[in-house]
């Protein structure tokens, strides 16, 4: 997912050198979505590995 951000990121900023707003401006947007959903996986993730700790010895 991360990776699909950061692919929109670099079409933005080349759209953006290139001249074209309409789809630069689309490509941050969809950065940005895709960014937040990742940190959000990340922050709940985190939050449960947290809450689980170990595992007991088997």
């Amino acid at each position: 997912m991360l990776g699909w951000a950061l692919m929109f990121l670099l079409v933005a900023l080349l759209a953006g050198l290139f001249g074209f707003g309409g789809i630069a401006s689309a490509s941050v947007g969809i950065a940005q979505i895709l960014f937040f959903i990742f940190l959000l996986g990340f922050l709940v993730s985190l939050v449960v590995h947290l809450l689980r700790g170990r595992a007991p010895p088997i």
